[in-house]
């Protein structure tokens, strides 16, 4: 027979593991998220001479995982807005950041809940 105070104890055991493997899964997740998001931005990126779409990096920053371009950062808002030309009229812009964020959040969130219902 076990004692109440001994339930208690076995239950916040369990709860404790419970929620340091939850936690480990979505740090996981958060680092598998971004690293893709990471592969795809390569993919996507315009190539006009390679520089911008190799310079994709994914880095931990406090508990959050960035993605970002670490050789042409001034180009990212150029080339997924578009931009105003010298002469006149616009360069259209080239959505690849947009639809790649779309896809990590969702990758990210079926992770997380795979990992809460285990």
């Amino acid at each position: 027979m076990i004692k109440v105070t001994g339930l208690a104890n076995e239950i916040a055991k369990a709860l404790q593991t419970y929620s340091e493997e939850v936690v480990e899964g979505l740090e996981l997740a958060k680092e598998k998220a971004a690293k893709n998001a990471v592969k795809k931005l390569k993919r996507r990126s315009p190539k006009k001479t390679g520089e911008y779409a190799r310079g994709w990096r994914a880095r931990k920053v406090g508990s959050a995982w960035v993605v970002h371009n670490a050789t042409n950062y001034q180009l990212t808002h150029l080339l997924e807005h578009g931009h105003a030309k010298r002469g006149g009229g616009r360069v259209p812009g080239i959505p690849h950041i947009g639809p790649v964020e779309k896809e990590a959040i969702k990758e990210y969130v079926e992770e997380a809940e795979r990992v809460i219902r285990r």
